[in-house]
């Protein structure tokens, strides 16, 4: 899997939850998945459908009803609910877990292993804009996911960006599939 393929999955609140419930066991059908994801019914729709258009998930044949079908994971997306299982798996409080369900947040900790300024990390998310690349960095820093570090004796002075703290344990279990 490669970033843009991240950015992809991650654009779906809800993603990540799903494919680690399926690694985690929890049966193919909407009402459990639903049931242990916690999402709206909105939101969990639009996300599951994403992953089936995403090939990371799939009906299974012959099992559910049509109005109510049973899903299972793809060979790709074994490897990819395995990595969505370690990040669900750190112990995080519910405004933590909220901050991994946004848009930006994953991909920008996975590329931020090592001091890098803002500009490196637009360039290694195409998809990104500058407004968004902004609030993201900013709202990892106030979660203390993220470290903002400025050379007093550089000029101009330009910060630079490392995944610290829980952020660098979200970057190390997202590595493991980049």
């Amino acid at each position: 899997m490669d970033i843009a393929a991240l950015v992809k999955i991650t654009t779906r609140a809800w993603a990540l939850d799903i494919l680690a419930a399926f690694h985690e066991g929890v049966p193919g059908r909407q009402a459990a998945l639903l049931a242990r994801v916690g999402a709206g019914r909105t939101a969990f729709a639009q996300s599951l459908t994403h992953l089936v258009d995403l090939g990371l998930i799939e009906r299974n044949p012959g099992h559910g009803h049509p109005l109510r079908p049973e899903f299972r994971l793809t060979e790709q997306g074994r490897l990819i609910a395995v990595m969505a299982s370690k990040v669900q798996a750190l112990p995080l409080a519910v405004p933590e877990r909220q901050m991994l369900r946004k848009a930006w947040s994953v991909p920008v900790l996975a590329v931020s292993g090592r001091p890098t300024y803002f500009s490196e990390i637009k360039a290694k998310l195409p998809p990104i804009t500058d407004r968004a690349l902004s609030q993201s960095l900013k709202h990892l820093n106030a979660q203390a996911w993220v470290s903002r570090v400025v050379d007093p004796e550089a000029y101009p002075l330009r910060p630079q960006y490392v995944a610290i703290g829980v952020g660098a344990e979200v970057r190390a279990a997202v590595q493991e599939v980049l």
